[in-house]
Parts: structure tokens; sequence; C-alpha cells
């Protein structure tokens, strides 16, 4: 299989503001496409910001699935004939979820509702996520998609993973507290599953908060391809081989030295992962 080229997008965000976020993806959507990327990642949030003080403020900020934002994306995906994967506060009925779309030129492709909520910014004020993990199937690669604080927990790129994603983008808004996180889970969790992923945080600071940048892309050996190991404006670029992904049969010296990263899992043992705990 031909490889595949993805990038992701370290940018600030406005809060409030979702048309200037939109122009911003435009333009380094455009920039990306140019130097090749099939599938452009943008950070958590990215249309809406997260700092929000209320619940009632991060509402007057959301939209439906098909409302302006992700139109306006799908418009960019049709004319350019790529995808993307953008972050944004999702309105259904009562509730609002911290949301991803992955959108392509035929439209919609997959939807995210993050699960695991910090209390902080928006989050605090989000719904957890009610839908599975699931991995999208594009005509090139198997796609799963986290967001932000999922990363703190293995089972949520496992289940991925499991499913057989090549690549897990997880868009995040990572704080100073998070720099060495940024450093060590984004090649930890493409090691542990033998998968791609792209962790693409915002900079900036927002109503007192700072972001730290240092997105990254690392392979399935746990190598960053890519490391923006620092809080600028940037993009980052990988190619995805997702055959070698797909190789969970690791055989270092045949017969002597062979890890299978699935099947030499033993779920009979992981019982208390279900288990639910009062701390």
């Amino acid at each position: 299989m031909a490889s595949f080229r993805v990038a992701g997008v370290q940018m600030d965000i406005q809060i409030g503001n979702p048309q200037a976020n939109l122009e911003r993806i435009a333009a380094r959507l455009s920039e990306a496409v140019d130097a090749g990327a099939q599938l452009t990642v943008f950070p958590e949030c990215t249309t809406t910001g997260y700092c929000f003080e209320s619940l009632n403020e991060a509402k007057r900020m959301s939209e439906t699935v098909d409302g302006h934002s992700v139109s306006s994306v799908k418009a960019l995906c049709r004319a350019n004939q790529t995808m993307v994967v953008f972050g944004f506060l999702e309105s259904a009925g009562d509730q609002i979820f911290n949301s991803l779309v992955l959108v392509g030129p035929s439209g919609l492709m997959g939807i995210y509702r993050k699960i695991h909520l910090p209390y902080l910014g928006v989050d605090r004020f989000t719904t957890p996520g009610n839908r599975p993990f699931e991995v999208i199937e594009t005509p090139s690669i198997r796609i799963g998609l986290n967001i932000c604080y999922d990363s703190a927990f293995p089972e949520a790129a496992r289940s991925l993973a499991l499913q057989g994603a090549d690549l897990i983008a997880l868009p995040t808004n990572w704080p100073p507290t998070s720099s060495l996180t940024a450093d060590i889970v984004p090649n930890t969790r493409a090691l542990e599953n033998h998968v791609y992923f792209m962790a693409v945080n915002r900079i900036g600071t927002e109503r007192g908060f700072e972001f730290v940048g240092k997105s990254k892309i690392c392979n399935p050996c746990g190598e960053s391809l890519a490391f923006a190991n620092h809080a600028r404006e940037t993009i980052l670029y990988g190619d995805i081989d997702p055959e070698f992904a797909r190789q969970k049969h690791i055989v270092s010296q045949p017969g002597q030295h062979e890890i299978h990263r699935m099947n030499d899992r033993r779920p009979e043992a992981y019982d208390q992962l279900t288990k639910s705990r009062d701390w």
C-alpha cells in the first residue's frame, strides 16, 4: 500500500470567534494540501476555544453536527479533495459535547464525543461522550479518534487498536501541566498498540490559561516522526504506512524473539478494569 501523508496543525484559537477560526482552518488546510497532506488534523475545540466560564456561555458557541462550522469544512474538503479532523462544541438537544468530526470530500465520515472529561475549561460543563470508541474506515486508512484527556486512559487507544485502527488522532488543548504527557504519552500509545499516533495541540493564551504546543506524530515503533517541541504555530507532517501498523506480529529473531501486540494479551486477567471504584 502506498504511504499516506498526514498533517497536524498546531495553531492559536480565538475563543468565541468561530468565523475567525474557520478562516484560519481554511488557510492552514490549503498549505497542508499543497504539501501533499491527505488528512489534516486540527486541535481540540478548533472553532470555539476551550476556556468557557459557564454552561450558558458554552451553549451559545455550540452547534449541531449539520451547523455552519461542519458545513464550512465540508465545502473545504470537497474543494480540496482531502480529509480533515477538527474539534467543536456539539449541541444535541439540551446537552453539549466536546466533539470531533472527520470530514472528507463526500461529507461527514465520522464523529467522536469526548468520553473522559477533566474538571477544566469547557469540560466542566459538557456531557461525557455517549458514543463508543469507533474506527472510521476510509479508502486509504483506518482512523480512530480520541481527545486530549482520553490519552491518560490506555483503554481508549487500546479499544481503537483492537478494532483495527492504523492511526489514532488526538486533538488536544494541553496546558503547561501536561508538558510531560506531550513528551512521552504519544510515543507510548503508539508503541504499546503498534499504531501511528498523532497528538495535535494548540498554542496561545486564553483567559489566563497557556497552551504548550508540543504536537507530535509517532510511528508504530514508538519513534517520533515529527515533534514541534515549542509553542509556536506550525504544521507537522508524517508519512503513514497502514500495512506496517497492521503487522502486529513483530519478529526480531524467528523462533527466538517474537511478540504479538494483540494476541499476547490475556483479557481474562483484566477483570479489574471493568469494576467501578468509589475513590
